[in-house]
């Protein structure tokens, strides 16, 4: 286990920590010094909320802990450590046209779609990043290259069906490879009933390729098809089957939600691999619960009684 800091310059601020506690020593000896004019210490406590050593040493050290976890949040501390992970980043792609309304899942593709990626990211082990791109006529970047889960989850459930436009797979690879481009082993999962209208599915395939992206993809749908807003919706499965097997990946069809949601578990390939986890939300949310505590400390227990 290692730890470093992305931000150490930032470190300074822990020559806080001994000025505090000079203020709390130097505060403390003016009011043991204005304690000496009283013949009883339980009467000065009563008057001046004086406890000189259960208060003034737990309020001590809250304040030391508040100021340390607040500075090696700012300061990027990261924990290194070996665990089980994938060697791949991936980029969820959501066909968010109009065919994915359609009813063959309940209560339609997109919803189902959206709730599969969702668990998708959930299961993701240790350090792996996610991208979320929509797509109809145009794609979207709806979240960059991140591994913090509930930021990816917040944007896979705010993608909407897209009232114009079509299908277009080529943008919906274009737009996914060129978000893992920083990375080395890549991976696009695309969701769609496969009714492209728009584009070419050769040239996906080429730029998928000259950029080494696995693509793999998902069919929406069934073999009946679903009641859209226009009319009837199919799967168009040779599209979909295509893209993934040409670029080196694996197409899944996904008539029910099970399907749906083994299709996802099948492609994380885990290995033993070094991962890096940031501390920052866990440093500030100790700091707040620190914070809140020496609030209701100086407030009821520590209260000062007239």
């Amino acid at each position: 286990m290692i730890f470093s800091f992305s931000h150490p310059q930032y470190l300074f601020f822990l020559f806080v920590i001994p000025l505090v506690f000079f203020i709390h020593l130097f505060a403390l000896g003016s009011k043991k010094k204005k304690a000496l004019k009283f013949a009883n210490f339980e009467s000065i406590a009563r008057i001046e909320g004086i406890d000189f050593f259960s208060k003034n040493i737990v309020i001590l050290f809250l304040n030391v802990f508040i100021i340390l976890f607040l500075v090696f949040a700012i300061s990027g501390l990261t924990f290194h450590t070996t665990a089980q992970s994938s060697d791949f980043s991936f980029v969820l792609a959501i066909d968010s046209s109009q065919s994915m309304n359609a009813d063959d899942f309940s209560p339609n593709r997109i919803t189902a779609a959206k709730q599969a990626a969702v668990d998708f990211v959930d299961s993701a082990p240790i350090g792996v990043k996610i991208g979320v791109i929509s797509f109809s006529g145009s794609s979207k970047i709806e979240k960059d290259m991140i591994d913090r889960k509930d930021e990816l989850k917040s944007a896979i459930n705010g993608i909407t069906i897209e009232t114009i436009g079509g299908t277009d797979l080529y943008e919906a690879v274009l737009t996914g490879a060129n978000l893992l481009k920083p990375v080395d082993s890549k991976a696009i999962v695309l969701l769609s009933d496969g009714q492209v209208n728009v584009g070419d599915i050769d040239e996906a395939i080429d730029y998928a390729n000259r950029y080494n992206v696995v693509v793999h993809t998902i069919g929406m749908g069934t073999k009946e098809g679903g009641q859209a807003e226009y009319g009837l919706s199919t799967l168009d499965e040779d599209s979909l089957k295509s893209l993934a097997y040409n670029t080196n990946g694996k197409y899944f069809s996904a008539e029910n939600k099970e399907n749906l949601t083994n299709a996802f578990s099948s492609l994380f390939n885990l290995t033993e691999m070094n991962v890096s986890i940031e501390l920052f939300d866990y440093l500030l949310i100790i700091a707040l619960i620190l914070i809140v505590l020496e609030f209701l400390l100086n407030n009821t227990r520590y209260i000062h009684l007239p």
